[in-house]
């Protein structure tokens, strides 16, 4: 039996919601897919078989990909924040998730499926929630600067 979150985010896509499922996976540790729903015989859904919905996990965080069809695109109104721990995590991330798809400026990506992405470092986040307003206003000019962000080039705008 599925056992939902209280809140969990539905992705759209068009036929290519297991695919998707096992690719952020694939790119995120202690992730799994727990089940895969597939339509009945005679379903408005999608051919007997066919996969209509896949429950997985992202680091625990619950997330159901539905093959709904094109009518709906994702776009930035949503996006995934992932607070790194490490400049290696963000460079992976930003690697993996990019690829396909396409950056944007201050952390933000696009994957291949059109989903956003913020991929942030936990120190840019301590900096921002200083109590040093000066640091933050500088870190945070010198990431308008940045596509990916750099956490030693932020620690030093911090520091001036």
């Amino acid at each position: 039996m599925i056992q939902f979150q209280k809140i969990s985010p539905f992705l759209w896509f068009d036929g290519q919601a297991e695919e998707a499922a096992n690719y952020y996976v694939k790119g995120f540790l202690n992730s799994q897919i727990n089940t895969i729903l597939r339509n009945p015989k005679d379903s408005p859904s999608g051919p007997e078989g066919s996969v209509l919905t896949v429950h997985f996990e992202l680091q625990g965080h619950q997330f159901t990909g539905i093959n709904g069809g094109p009518q709906f695109k994702p776009n930035e109104s949503v996006s995934f924040a992932v607070a790194c721990e490490d400049q290696k995590e963000v460079d992976f991330l930003w690697d993996y998730l990019s690829e396909g798809g396409a950056t944007s400026a201050c952390g933000w990506l696009k994957d291949r499926w059109g989903f956003s992405w913020q991929i942030v470092p936990r120190r840019m986040l301590e900096i921002l929630t200083g109590k040093d307003q000066a640091a933050m206003a500088r870190a945070f000019n010198a990431m308008l600067e940045m596509t990916k962000l750099d956490i030693a080039a932020i620690e030093k705008a911090a520091k001036g």
